[in-house]
């Protein structure tokens, strides 16, 4: 792929992520609820992150059994290297979710609902099935939209609890715009035929549909007792 279609993949992007921003700013609008939407977002971020290291890592192991694909053995180092800088990521979760007054048996414990499978599990199949290239899509949409500079800080104001309880959003804030620049230039330079570009950008195109379901239900949990599952 090069520069030129990881300009036209950004601003395919760029067509459907206004409804993502807007599921995110429902969730962060400044009402009496924030505070339990907040833990209800520890919580579903828990889920999705908790899988990325073993993603990262299942698909360099797929790329390893490709042989005579080209795209393979650069896709796995990235990835190989992109899942040590990953690591520990969801342990953060923890950490926020108790500075936030929350167990940590309560993100942990809880089964995930569909759009949070539906969100990961699509990342799965295409890795086994299709071709763990299909990641890099899933990546480009997480790390492409990294929380605001200074949401940690309004969010701390707003909801009362402590700074400590806002870790993860300060750090991907600062963290994700360079991961995102690393993965573009790996996109730029691999070699990707038609396919396998298409499915790059298929991958992308599901990950912001399910990422904004994701954010809508956790907007409308207002409560601690309302569930994502509903």
């Amino acid at each position: 792929m090069s520069p030129t279609a990881v300009a036209g993949l950004r601003l395919e992007l760029s067509l459907v992520q206004p409804v993502l921003r807007s599921a995110a700013a429902r969730i962060w609008r400044s009402d009496a609820g924030l505070p339990g939407r907040y833990r209800h977002y520890l919580r579903a971020m828990h889920q999705v992150i908790r899988a990325s290291v073993p993603l990262m890592e299942r698909a360099a192991d797929r790329c390893e059994l490709l042989t005579r694909d080209p795209v393979a053995p650069h896709l796995a180092r990235y990835l190989r290297a992109h899942a040590e800088q990953e690591r520990g990521h969801d342990d953060w979760l923890l950490t926020d979710a108790a500075a936030a007054g929350t167990a940590p048996g309560e993100l942990t414990d809880t089964a995930p609902p569909a759009c949070v499978a539906a969100l990961v599990g699509a990342q799965y199949y295409w890795i086994e099935h299709s071709h763990p290239v299909a990641l890099l899509g899933y990546i480009a949409v997480l790390e492409g939209n990294a929380p605001a500079p200074g949401l940690a800080g309004r969010l701390a104001r707003e909801t009362g609890l402590p700074q400590a309880a806002f870790e993860t959003v300060r750090l991907h804030a600062d963290l994700d715009d360079g991961h995102s620049a690393d993965l573009d230039r790996l996109i730029g330079r691999l070699p990707l035929d038609r396919a396998q570009h298409s499915l790059v950008a298929v991958s992308a195109l599901h990950t912001v549909t399910t990422l904004a379901e994701l954010f809508d239900r956790i907007a409308a949990a207002s409560t601690l007792s309302g569930s994502l599952h509903e």
